[in-house]
């Protein structure tokens, strides 16, 4: 079985060289680094770690999309640039998929921080799959190609690609969650709080449920980060 790793990225430089070389050691056909745009150090970078590099208009689904175009693996795997799996994980990967029913997954995921709040979080996004199947991108979306291009890859959306993307594709099979985990960096509770991160996710959820625009639930997300 075949794995592409495909990471969008924009301003990554502190943490590319760290998810390039994470994902080139787990052993994938490839580890393809789609960037955005960035105006600091993240292409030269992740070339030098062994990524292959494109380029993208800026957006997280569209570059995500990019990557996929230009993947060679029959199962594609997307992650964060500040998220990490341990080894093993593609071997996860294979053994749930050696059902041919299945069609995709996400993983467990840690917080790459100590502290009871972060173990109720990670807590409460597995159950979030396990009830919902509803991982977000920083729990390592992976999923057969076939599937991906039936669907026709993620939406060209400003924010929630994830969301929507899991929403259409959990209508073709069971979203599978493996134990990883996936290590997923701190920073954004740490630059936010906690709290305050949480219940922004809350209410942009609440929000694109109520039919909030994706374009306005962008600006909101900007104007509270």
């Amino acid at each position: 079985m075949n794995i592409s790793i495909i990471i969008p990225a924009l301003n990554e430089s502190l943490n590319i060289v760290r998810a390039v070389q994470q994902a080139i050691a787990l052993g994938p056909k490839e580890v393809i680094v789609v960037d955005g745009g960035s105006d600091d150090d993240t292409v030269q970078l992740a070339r030098m770690a062994g990524a292959v590099v494109l380029q993208s208009r800026r957006g997280r689904g569209v570059q995500q999309n990019v990557g996929a175009a230009h993947a060679q693996g029959d199962v594609l795997l997307f992650l964060h640039a500040d998220c990490w799996l341990a080894p093993g994980a593609l071997a996860q990967i294979e053994s749930a998929l050696a059902n041919d029913q299945a069609l995709a997954g996400a993983f467990q995921h840690r917080i790459d921080s100590p502290g009871i709040l972060f173990r109720l979080i990670e807590r409460g996004d597995t159950l979030r799959v396990r009830w919902f199947k509803l991982p977000y991108g920083d729990q390592g979306i992976f999923v057969r190609r076939q599937a991906f291009q039936q669907l026709g890859g993620f939406p060209d959306v400003r924010l929630m690609e994830d969301v929507l993307f899991m929403r259409q594709l959990r209508k073709l099979s069971p979203i599978l969650l493996l134990p990883g985990p996936l290590f997923t960096s701190a920073r954004r509770w740490r630059q936010m709080g906690i709290i305050r991160q949480t219940l922004r996710n809350w209410a942009i959820l609440a929000a694109e449920k109520a039919g909030v625009p994706s374009d306005r639930l962008a600006k909101f997300y900007r104007v509270m980060r």
